[in-house]
Formats: C-alpha cells, sequence, structure tokens
C-alpha cells in the first residue's frame, strides 16, 4: 500500500460513524487527497450490523456530483412520488442490495477543496478517488460508476484514463463523446445554456455560500435581460461575481475551432475510444434531452469490437426525466415511463446492472434487449384534461442502432414549399431572405437543459408566445416569419415511422462574411376540433455556423456570394408521422437562446459587438438540390418490430 494511500486511510476511519438505520451506517465528509494535494469531500455508505460497519470487502458503487452529495437529484423520482429520494434514501437502497456507496463532491463545489473549472479536473480526481477507493479494505478491488448529466461526465471522464477497480459503468443522459459537437457546441455554434448553468450554479459556489455580498449580487441580477446583450465578457457579466464561472465560460465561448482545447479528458471520450476500458456500459438519454448525439456517438464508439456488453435506452422525455409522461406540450402516455414499463423502477435497473457485472450475478442483464427506445407518435391528437397534445407512442426493442431494414430517404426542399422525393427542376429559383442578427428566431422548445430561467425544452407547438423569451408577435407560427423558410410534404396517405440520424444536406450562399443556418424537423397536424390551426411539433434541429464548411480545425470566411454546400446533423429521433400529418423543414439562421446569433460580420466568436444583416439564399434546382434525408422503417418491419416487454426486469 502506497504512503498517500495509508494517509487517506487514516483520513477515513477518524471520521466518526453516522448511523443512518440498525443496517446502514454512513462517513461523512471523508476528505479524499488528490495527486496536487486538494481534498475532495467524499460521503461513504456502509453495510452495519446493529449499527458497526460490516468488515468485509464489498464492491463499490460511486458517483461524483457538482450538485451537492447529499442534495437530492430531480431524477431520483419513480412514479406516484411526490418528490425525488434523498441520496441517502438512494444510498440505502443499493447498501441493502450489499454494496458499498459513495457520493463525492467535485472539486471546488460544496465541501471539497479547490477551484471549480468546469468538466476538465474530472478525469484526474475521478482516477485519483478510484485509487483510493480500491485500496480501503472495505472495498474488494470492483467499482461501478453512476449518475445523471454531469455526473455522467465525471464517469466518461474517469473512464477515459483507465483507473483501478473501474468494472461497470451507468452513463445517464451525459458523458461527452465530443463537446465540441454537442452539449458544449454544436456546429460551430455556442450553446447557450451553458451561461443559465453558470449562473445558476455560481450561487452555490464556495464563493457564494461562504459571502452573503456575493449570493446576493447574483440574486439581483436579471439574467433574461443579461441575454438581449450577448456576447458577455470579463467584467461584463451577471457571473462577474464569481471570476472562475466567468472565465470558464468565456473560454468555451470564443474557443470556435476545434483544437487542442476541444481534446481534454472530460470532454472528448472520442478521442479514447480504443482505448477506453471494456467494462459493460449502460446508456440512456432521450429524445428532448441535450445529449442525444452524445449517447448514440457514444454506442457507436463502445460497440466496436463487439466485446463489451452494452445497454442502450432512449425514452421520449426532457434531460433527465425518464418517469415522466409528458415533454413539453406533447403527452406520450402512461406507458412512456421507464419504470414499469421497461423495468420495475429506475433503482431496481441499477441494482441488476450492478449484480451482474459486479457480483456476477446470473440475472439475465445480458440476455435483454440490446437497444430499447420509445416510439413517438400513434396518440389521439386531442387535448388532454391537462391541456397537453396526446402524440402517444410505445417503447420498441431492436438489436443494435439504427434500426435493422431502414430506409434512408431524401425528401428534397422545392422553391413552392414542397418537401417531395423528387427531385426539383434544373430552373427552379432559390429562395432568399434577411437574416437580421438582431432579430433571431425565438428558441420554442426542442433537446434542451439547463436553461431555466431563459428557455425550456421539450414538444411544443412551433408558434409563438409569450412564455418563450424573445417572441414579439403571440399566436403568430413561425413558418410566417419572413426569415423562415418552410417546407412541407403533402398529407401523408399511410403511416410514416422516422426512427434513427437525421442529416440536413444545403446548398447555400449569403452576401455576408460568416453565417449560420438551421434545420428543425417537424410533425404537422391537421386541423382538428382541439387545434383548429393544426399543431407543428417539434421533434428535433440543427444549426451549423458557415465559417466550418471547409474544416472545424481551421474556419474561413466566405466570399460573398460563393455557393456551397453544408450538411446540418439534427439529433436522431424516433417518431411515427400518422397517417394525414405531414412532414416539415424549417430552414432559418437562428434559433435563439438555444444557440449564441451569429452577428454576421466575420468578428472572433464570442467578441462581436457589431452586427449586419446578411442576405442568405438556399438552392433548390436539380444540380444543387437540397435535402433532408429521413431514416424510415418499412412498414411491414415496423409491424413487427417487438414492444418492450418488462416481465419482471
Amino acid at each position: 500500500m502506497t504512503s498517500q494511500a495509508v494517509q487517506m486511510q487514516a483520513d477515513s476511519t477518524a471520521h466518526a460513524v453516522e448511523v443512518l438505520a440498525d443496517d446502514v451506517v454512513v462517513h461523512r465528509d471523508v476528505m479524499v487527497r488528490m495527486r496536487d494535494g486538494i481534498h475532495l469531500a467524499t460521503d461513504v455508505y456502509r453495510p452495519a450490523i446493529n449499527g458497526k460497519p460490516v468488515a468485509g470487502p464489498l464492491s463499490v458503487v460511486m458517483e461524483r456530483t457538482p450538485y451537492g452529495k447529499t442534495q437530492r437529484s430531480r431524477s431520483e423520482i419513480e412514479p406516484g412520488m411526490d418528490k425525488p429520494m434523498t441520496r441517502a434514501e438512494v444510498a440505502m437502497h443499493f447498501v441493502r442490495a450489499g454494496f458499498v456507496v459513495i457520493y463525492q463532491d467535485c472539486r471546488g463545489r460544496y465541501n471539497s477543496e479547490g477551484v471549480f473549472t468546469k468538466y476538465l479536473s474530472e478525469g484526474p480526481d475521478g482516477y485519483d478517488t478510484c485509487a483510493w477507493i480500491v485500496e480501503q479494505p472495505w472495498c474488494d478491488g470492483k467499482i461501478g460508476t453512476m449518475g445523471l448529466s454531469y455526473a455522467a461526465h465525471t464517469q466518461a471522464a474517469l473512464a477515459c484514463l483507465n483507473p483501478p477497480g473501474l468494472a461497470c459503468m451507468v452513463l445517464d443522459s451525459g458523458g461527452f463523446s465530443s463537446a465540441y459537437r454537442t452539449g458544449i457546441r454544436q456546429g460551430g455554434a455556442f450553446e447557450l445554456k451553458q451561461l443559465t448553468w453558470a449562473y445558476n450554479n455560481a450561487k452555490e459556489s464556495p464563493e457564494a455560500q461562504s459571502n452573503p455580498l456575493i449570493l446576493k449580487a447574483l440574486e439581483a441580477e436579471d439574467l433574461k435581460s443579461w441575454f438581449t446583450v450577448l456576447p458577455w465578457s470579463e467584467g461584463r457579466s451577471p457571473v462577474r461575481w464569481v471570476p472562475e464561472y466567468e472565465s470558464y465560460v468565456l473560454d468555451q465561448w470564443r474557443q470556435g475551432s476545434f483544437g487542442e482545447f476541444w481534446k481534454k479528458v472530460g470532454i472528448y471520450a472520442e478521442g479514447s475510444y480504443d482505448t477506453f476500458p471494456q467494462v459493460p456500459v449502460a446508456l440512456l438519454s432521450s429524445w428532448y434531452d441535450a445529449y442525444v448525439h452524445t449517447t448514440f456517438d457514444n454506442y457507436e464508439g463502445f460497440s466496436r469490437g463487439g466485446k463489451r456488453p452494452i445497454s442502450l435506452i432512449m425514452g421520449p422525455g426532457l434531460h433527465g426525466n425518464r418517469n415522466t409522461t409528458f415533454a413539453g406540450d406533447a403527452y406520450f402516455g402512461e406507458n412512456a415511463t421507464l419504470s414499469r414499463n421497461v423495468t420495475p423502477s429506475w433503482l431496481e435497473f441499477r441494482r441488476r446492472w450492478f449484480e451482474r457485472w459486479l457480483k456476477e450475478t446470473e440475472n439475465g442483464v445480458e440476455s435483454e434487449p440490446q437497444v430499447r427506445l420509445f416510439l413517438m407518435g400513434g396518440g389521439t391528437g386531442k387535448r388532454t384534461e391537462a391541456g397537453k397534445l396526446d402524440h402517444g407512442g410505445r417503447w420498441i426493442e431492436a438489436e443494435r442502432w439504427p434500426l435493422p431494414q431502414t430506409e434512408f430517404r431524401a425528401f428534397h426542399i422545392h422553391n413552392d414549399g414542397g418537401l417531395r422525393e423528387a427531385l426539383p427542376q434544373k430552373e427552379d429559383a432559390p429562395l432568399s431572405y434577411d437574416f437580421d442578427p438582431s432579430d433571431p428566431v425565438p428558441t420554442i422548445g426542442g433537446a434542451l437543459t439547463s436553461g431555466q430561467p431563459v428557455f425550456e425544452g421539450g414538444a411544443f407547438d412551433q408558434r409563438e408566445d409569450k412564455e418563450f423569451f424573445g417572441c414579439r408577435h403571440s399566436g403568430l407560427p413561425l413558418s410566417a416569419r419572413r426569415d423562415v423558410l418552410s417546407f412541407e410534404s403533402a398529407s401523408l396517405e399511410d403511416d410514416l415511422a422516422v426512427v434513427g440520424p437525421i442529416t440536413v444536406d444545403l446548398w447555400v450562399s449569403s452576401d455576408a462574411l460568416d453565417t449560420d443556418f438551421t434545420a428543425k424537423l417537424v410533425d404537422v397536424y391537421p386541423p382538428s376540433a382541439d387545434y383548429p390551426t393544426g399543431y407543428a411539433m417539434i421533434l428535433t434541429d440543427g444549426i451549423f455556423r458557415c465559417r466550418y464548411r471547409k474544416s472545424w480545425e481551421n474556419p474561413e470566411l466566405i466570399t460573398p456570394g460563393e455557393v456551397f454546400r453544408i450538411t446540418i446533423e439534427p439529433f436522431a429521433t424516433a417518431n411515427l408521422f400518422a397517417k394525414g400529418h405531414r412532414l416539415r423543414l424549417d430552414i432559418s439562421s437562428s434559433n435563439f437562446p438555444k444557440f449564441d446569433v451569429n452577428p454576421n460580420t466575420g468578428d472572433p466568436e464570442g467578441r462581436g459587438r457589431t452586427r449586419k444583416v446578411a442576405r442568405n439564399t438556399v438552392y433548390c434546382d436539380a444540380v444543387r438540390a437540397s435535402r433532408v434525408i429521413l431514416p424510415c422503417v418499412p412498414r411491414e418491419h415496423l409491424r413487427s418490430l417487438k414492444t418492450v416487454d418488462r416481465s419482471d426486469r
């Protein structure tokens, strides 16, 4: 045992034992030393007999979080519960199943020492924590990790360094494949959820918690007003009161090119796929989560070689809301929850996963379907008593992703507003619009998280409403805007299942030095008694910043009038477009405040204070045919897709 490990062990045994029940005890705030001398606060929950810890070594379940190791996690809630379980309640469940459970505050958060720099300390700190755990007498040498969102990022970060003891993982809605491609940036644009996250979590920083004036200053800021004066700069932001938070946000915002900044451990698992430990991984996300792309990237990367047991589950909800029946304004049915449909409970899913891969219990986990997805759609289309659209859906299972027998069909845009599989005519004229950065297209739902109080994710009618930031014309459909090009298919003669990755190929030009193009896939309901003008439900969207049309590494400004091709990658989806519905593709140049707005000037990213109206053009002739490529499941195969049977899993 190393001298450092001996000291760490002494630190842990010196702490008083808190008795939670006769059979569960916890060592609070064990200060685990990192390689640079910083100590991280760690709670260790252990099985006990008559309030005394069991001596024998056991497998460990660990979660590292920036949200407070004693705070409730909003995701730890089962159907019928009024509020989430406490961390202690969750820990006790696993302790009583025969595990030691560890929760740890990330560096610079809550009771841990050090300076918080979002994401970038989690690899080394996670490794050092694992090295400490396996040296403890109560550990049998095996560690399973779990956690949602940031606590999934911490897992992927430590795994990239192959820490001792790591034996299995449950990556829940996170674990950056590449934060440059999704999570911090996307299509070259900056995701503004990083701003709202920084502001909200700066209030919980050690500085704010120890200094009432700093906390009051943060609380006095009007975040929505600050969103009207972007970009922020040093000392000119609502997080200026906690400089370390302002600093990392500005760094992320201004690092537009894909370079070494984006290849660091903690935000780039893609760089470690070939050396990632061959341990079983469960991946979970949902169609309106901000980490859809990350989840499927990781599924593909971790599946290479076919040696690693892997499970993929995609629900219909928002980020981490696996046991709700709706997302935004859409209701998916009582069978939409993960618990009671795919597994008896989220706790039981993880318990069985850990028992199989930590204890080697033969419980049949490896024989379960590798891919389980919620296929949205098929509801009545009526307004529910709660005022939501009954969109419906069902859980399906498959042997791999994308689904076998998927047909990738190209739907071309036409200058008459049509979306058809037929190619447009050679002589068809392009479509142009003026994109004014001072009047961006407002974000109305979609795959979003951490945006409160400025924006909210989910399925919504693409119609302006005062509840959405930036809407100026309540009741007006976004398709009525002059800077939105909207293309619709004919009314569908039969159901059409779109399940898989989406790509949008556009031929474009601009008179600006730089600009963005956005794409949004929409399920258009026909008019009904409940929705007399129909209902345009957002499914997925994406963006592309044109300075990166040739390379993510080496941006190049546009030559005004230059015609070029770009590819936008909206998140994957799984939706049944019902008979009588229409497919719709919306093209524009902004989606704010989901993404930062391109000023069209070519200024360095995150720094430009001037703006220019851009004349942007989309081409739709036979030679320069712009299109969306949809993964369509043939009707005969759709009927054969098995509905997930929970049984006793």
